[in-house]
């Protein structure tokens, strides 16, 4: 299986975007970063996308994990290794 794309969406000095980064690099995951504090355009395809403004926000593939607290929830549930793999949970 290819791995899925992850996207995470930051911005600077957010203790939860580094905590985030860091499980996802403790994965030995991929993924892209958007710096939302960087790029005007990007905080509104967020806001747009998930209805949300506070990052971090993170996707697989299409699958809106939502934030670091989310992820962590998926991890301890089993289901972020599935996903991190490109299998679906359900």
């Amino acid at each position: 299986m290819n791995q899925p794309k992850i996207l995470i969406y930051t911005s600077a000095n957010c203790p939860y975007c580094v905590w985030s980064k860091k499980l996802l690099d403790k994965k030995q995951a991929n993924y892209e970063e958007i710096r939302v504090d960087q790029d005007d355009v990007a905080r509104t395809q967020l806001q747009e996308r998930t209805k949300r403004t506070s990052v971090p926000q993170i996707f697989i593939d299409d699958f809106h994990v939502g934030g670091y607290q989310d992820m962590v929830e998926l991890d301890q549930e089993g289901k972020l290794d599935q996903l991190l793999i490109g299998a679906s949970v359900g």
